[in-house]
């Protein structure tokens, strides 16, 4: 992989990270289409690169997340996250096999579309407007949902989103809520690919980063562009789904699994 693929993709990662639409399906499908190798530094990549974009969501709320006294903010976000922290590590070896399979994505991707084009009528906007009024149980629960975006494809924004109205949220507060919970999420992930997982050969994570400085500059490169593009994608794709709710990003899946399908 060259340092223009790295930044195509940290600048796909950024776009689609918070929309419901699967930044991850988007990066293989890109990385596919790229004809870039499927080596062990790609597949590290493409899930730590994810550390940048979720950086933007600590930016953007920094008030939220940089106040000692909101304990029950913290609270709520470590009790969510325990079920994809438990999941993620029974079955990441499962998981890491689907990455690999861009066909069944693209399947999931339409299905997540069909779905989204409805979700508007099943879960009507909650009268659940402040983030403190999230009890522990909701937010366990939401968290839970965001499980089902360990099938590539289905996108961790659209499970947690779609937890949140389920569980009475404004469509605001749980595209919001869904922000906050991919911090710890999606830290948790990239200190586990980077520091803690052993990749094929015994390496870890940062050792392949250490032992090439081409890797390393791609790698912070990455993380850079993705933290800038989410950025602007955390601020406008809030006003969208209170305007148009998720129709756009349904029929956007549908498309754009077909198009896949067909090229593929």
């Amino acid at each position: 992989m060259s340092i223009f693929e790295a930044i195509i993709i940290a600048i796909v990662e950024g776009l689609t990270e918070y929309l419901p639409i699967s930044s991850t399906a988007h990066m293989i499908f890109t990385s596919s289409l790229m004809g870039i190798e499927k080596d062990e530094f790609v597949k590290m990549f493409q899930v730590s690169i994810q550390f940048g974009a979720i950086l933007a969501v600590v930016v953007v709320y920094w008030k939220k997340f940089l106040d000692p006294r909101n304990i029950g903010f913290y609270a709520k976000l470590a009790c969510a996250v325990v079920p994809a922290l438990v999941l993620g590590y029974l079955f990441d070896d499962k998981i890491e096999e689907v990455l690999e399979k861009p066909v069944p994505i693209a399947i999931t991707m339409m299905a997540g579309g069909v779905f989204l084009l409805f979700i508007d009528r099943i879960f009507k906007d909650g009268p659940i407007e402040e983030e403190k009024d999230i009890s522990v149980p909701k937010a366990v629960t939401i968290g839970v949902w965001q499980c089902l975006a360990m099938m590539p494809g289905v996108s961790r924004a659209a499970a947690s989103i779609i937890g949140g109205m389920q569980q009475n949220l404004s469509r605001k507060l749980a595209a919001e809520f869904s922000f906050f919970l991919a911090v710890p999420t999606m830290l948790a992930v990239t200190i586990y690919s980077v520091f803690l997982k052993d990749w094929e050969g015994g390496e870890k994570g940062y050792e392949m980063l250490m032992n090439d400085q081409d890797t390393l500059v791609m790698f912070l490169t990455g993380n850079i562009v993705a933290f800038i593009v989410a950025l602007a994608a955390i601020k406008s794709f809030v006003g969208i789904l209170n305007r148009f709710g998720f129709k756009p990003f349904g029929w956007y899946r549908i498309i754009a699994g077909a198009v896949i399908l067909a090229v593929l």
